[in-house]
């Protein structure tokens, strides 16, 4: 695995107006990965981060030089604490009368309990907007991944820099972790990596071990995941930026991974009951 130098006490332009924001937790093994996008004076916020993490993400955020009020969405993948816990703390701050947040109808139901009676209009279905959402001319495009992890899991588009935010799918435990997942030639032709034993050569550690241990773990069935694997690859993504673990942002370790997961076994309930797909 290839890393680079980078600095996590700070904001991360992973792309043309798309920032990395998280909280780099370096006595963990599971990172979380929130994202701004900025277009002009305004802002979307992608899977912004538990409550533990809020104080991080919005200095961050700051740093970018974007004011809170300046961001009009805020968009949640599944409806986990991990990347909602801090939805009531964004919402106060962001004081934004043009603040909506955006999800999958089948995950409004659980997102409403993160906000005061009063606050939960402001939740919006993605299918109600016909799964698209623009701001200031730079649109947003989402894809449903139904049940990778939960019923209303989904994908975020940016077409202008072929970026997919995949939430918890291409995530990872990543005992050694950088924000950027880059494989080398040796790594993409192994046959062993989804085994117990030691790297056939003889790296010090595989993070596709990592990888694919969080996908059987998180991922119910090996049928969910391999649809959303098919969903992925229709979209033609450059750079694929999970809301855990590493971002992707080379072609042939994108459609290397891709392979991995269409074709992986023992995922959720099939790995306790012993069923393939």
């Amino acid at each position: 695995m290839k890393t680079q130098r980078t600095r996590y006490d700070r904001p991360v332009e992973v792309a043309p107006g798309i920032h990395w924001v998280g909280f780099h937790d370096g006595y963990s093994n599971f990172h979380c990965n929130p994202y701004l996008i900025i277009e002009g004076d305004k802002a979307v916020l992608i899977d912004a981060g538990s409550r533990a993490d809020f104080p991080v993400v919005m200095r961050k955020i700051l740093q970018t030089g974007i004011a809170p009020e300046q961001i009009v969405a805020l968009i949640y993948q599944h409806p986990d604490p991990d990347l909602c816990g801090s939805m009531a703390n964004m919402v106060d701050l962001c004081a934004n009368e043009a603040l909506t947040i955006l999800s999958d109808r089948a995950n409004n139901v659980f997102l409403s309990f993160y906000l005061e009676r009063e606050r939960r209009g402001l939740l919006r279905s993605m299918d109600d907007r016909g799964m698209v959402f623009s701001f200031n001319g730079r649109e947003l495009r989402f894809f449903k991944t139904p049940f990778a992890h939960t019923a209303g899991s989904l994908v975020t588009y940016d077409p202008r820099t072929r970026t997919l935010f995949s939430s918890d799918l291409f995530g990872s435990y990543s005992q050694r972790w950088d924000l950027f997942l880059r494989l080398d030639d040796q790594c993409r032709s192994c046959d062993a990596y989804d085994t117990d034993g030691p790297c056939a050569y003889g790296k010090p550690y595989c993070p596709l071990t990592d990888l694919l241990a969080f996908h059987r773990q998180v991922m119910p069935s090996d049928k969910a995941l391999h649809r959303a694997m098919k969903v992925i690859g229709g979209v033609g993504a450059e750079r694929i930026a999970p809301q855990h673990g590493s971002i992707i942002d080379q072609q042939e370790d994108i459609a290397f991974l891709t392979g991995c997961l269409a074709k992986l076994t023992g995922v959720g309930i099939d790995g306790l009951s012993g069923n393939g797909a």
